[in-house]
């Protein structure tokens, strides 16, 4: 009888102090959820812009018009968030419709096999004030580690609809070629019709999600 009464005290204990654990660790970690919010890239306000050299003498300027993604902000450790974006390469406008048909077909982005550019975030540092977003950008089925310069942030807002937004800002440069984008013609002088490098400048608004 004793026998059974010290087993059934000692079950009681041990439940009680996993419960007791299980409490401290929810504690624990309340904070940190209060720190993390979810956005949503919002493709009404959002775009990705690219500036190539055309003949080595000027510079042609595109953009890409869906833009979607989301963002797991940590604010009060941004290098604890996390970014992930998909481009839409059939919205890409260069103002000239031979020209975006050129872009989509199999002699540049080849849209039919490879529909989306596509990035996420792998670290995330803070330098000089401003934040560098390291991450894998998939391109043309290619995928190579690419650092993005960031502006904001920007403190949140509440627009006319009660939604609650933020800004965002990023710019990186690229060669096409590390994307197997490797088409190209040359003119008589040996200049190239298309440059290598490419300027990305990349501008979004983010809707938290409620």
């Amino acid at each position: 009888m004793a026998i059974a009464k010290t087993s059934q005290r000692s079950r009681i204990f041990l439940t009680t102090t996993i419960a007791n654990i299980g409490l401290v660790v929810l504690l624990w970690s309340l904070p940190a959820l209060a720190q993390t919010s979810n956005w949503n890239i919002d493709p009404a306000h959002s775009t990705a812009q690219f500036t190539v050299r055309h003949l080595g003498i000027s510079n042609v300027t595109g953009s890409f018009t869906k833009v979607t993604g989301s963002v797991l902000l940590n604010e009060k450790d941004l290098a604890q968030s996390q970014v992930s974006a998909s481009i839409d390469v059939n919205s890409v406008d260069t103002r000239v419709e031979m020209r975006d048909k050129d872009l989509k077909s199999a002699n540049f982005f080849d849209v039919d096999k490879y529909p989306t550019i596509e990035f996420k975030s792998k670290k995330i540092v803070s330098n000089g004030g401003k934040l560098q977003v390291t991450g894998d950008l998939t391109i043309h089925g290619t995928t190579r580690e690419v650092t993005l310069d960031v502006d904001g942030p920007t403190p949140e807002l509440t627009d006319p609809w009660g939604n609650s937004r933020r800004g965002i800002s990023a710019s990186t440069t690229i060669n096409r070629k590390d994307f197997n984008l490797v088409y190209n013609n040359l003119l008589k002088t040996g200049e190239a019709v298309v440059g290598d490098n490419v300027k990305i400048q990349i501008d979004a608004e983010l809707v938290k999600k409620k």
